[in-house]
């Protein structure tokens, strides 16, 4: 068989499929009473993760060498690690949400390489010698899927901000400072029973106290029914839109996958750092050169290195950590691509200039 005919059918039907699952995803957000989209969405993101990889075996077994010496091979790697994350974070989360806000950026980073990239660029080349390294293999592999995991943790974050429209509530969540590992404040009580005890403080639950009332109309408690009971406190509130108790829930469910997510994504991040200077040494004779890529990939580092320190030692949770998840995503972006685009350095071989 025609390897390379076989790569221009690959990521043709990997866009396709990236299409139709995006979607898959939006009518499955916009018409939540039917089940099966859901299936459908994870298997074309399956499926689509799996053409990728084969594609990209393709290409390695036709160049003889992995496959990220130019842009067309590490955009598809990332829409790679971006499928693969997103089926990890799905599985976690069981949220179809996460699939609202990671195929439509997979779609379009497969649809910018196999449509917008000239057929020059799409071809493989010989290395240059730089590349000709184990290297290779060892720190961009590792910086693609750190790329990938930080993407899909911030895209999270923005879809934790819509979910909760601005609203600065507090969380359950995994966040071990300060105010982490808060009490939701459920208790179950019987359709009779009076609530003597004082309710638990607003501040703590988004304004309200949260009560499982054990009834299904006639006092035999076979029913759980969630009540929201206003407390003193959120009188002043009461009248303004919240949450109710499923997207309250859906809102934990995203920040908590968020953060993994990004904490999955942050080791690599210094891992792969490491790796390329301990490479650059070797091809170049310095382990940092203040190369642009470099400069960006440490601030892409301290920006995210300051999400997991809120989190982790500030007890930080919901609206405040999702904004700076949210403006890591265009610091990764800027790493990633937009220093090749914008400036001339060390890592621009085989990019633009």
């Amino acid at each position: 068989m025609n390897l390379v005919v076989l790569q221009n059918w690959l990521d043709n039907a990997s866009f396709a499929i990236l299409f139709l699952t995006m979607l898959v995803y939006w009518g499955g957000a916009a018409f939540p009473n039917l089940p099966y989209l859901a299936a459908l969405g994870t298997a074309g993101m399956a499926i689509a993760n799996l053409c990728i990889a084969t594609l990209l075996g393709a290409r390695w077994i036709e160049a003889g060498y992995f496959p990220l010496s130019n842009l067309y091979e590490s955009l598809f790697f990332l829409t790679w690690g971006i499928t693969a994350v997103h089926l990890i974070a799905e599985n976690s989360s069981r949220s179809r949400l996460v699939g609202v806000a990671t195929a439509p950026v997979a779609m379009a980073i497969a649809a910018f390489a196999t449509m917008t990239l000239p057929s020059q660029m799409q071809a493989s080349e010989p290395l240059v010698p730089a590349l000709k390294s184990n290297w290779l293999m060892m720190h961009v592999s590792v910086m693609m899927l750190s790329y990938s995991a930080l993407m899909v943790g911030s895209l999270l974050a923005i879809a934790f901000l819509i979910v909760t429209r601005g609203q600065n509530i507090q969380l359950q969540g995994s966040s071990v400072g300060t105010g982490g590992y808060r009490s939701n404040g459920y208790r179950l009580h019987k359709a009779t029973e009076l609530i003597s005890q004082a309710p638990t403080p607003a501040v703590e639950n988004n304004g309200f106290a949260r009560f499982e009332t054990s009834s299904n109309g006639n006092g035999n408690g076979n029913t759980a029914v969630l009540n929201l009971v206003t407390t003193p406190e959120s009188q002043a509130v009461a009248s303004a839109e919240t949450l109710s108790p499923q997207r309250l829930s859906l809102a934990e469910t995203l920040d908590n996958i968020s953060y993994r997510i990004i904490g999955l994504g942050f080791p690599l991040l210094t891992i792969g750092i490491i790796a390329g200077g301990v490479w650059a040494n070797e091809a170049w004779g310095s382990y940092w050169s203040w190369d642009p890529k470099e400069t960006w990939a440490l601030i892409t580092w301290l920006v995210f290195a300051a999400y997991l320190h809120a989190r982790i030692t500030r007890g930080w949770q919901g609206r405040r950590p999702a904004i700076l998840a949210s403006a890591g995503l265009l610091v990764v972006w800027v790493c990633y691509l937009g220093v090749n685009l914008l400036g001339k350095g060390l890592h621009s071989y085989g990019w633009f200039f």
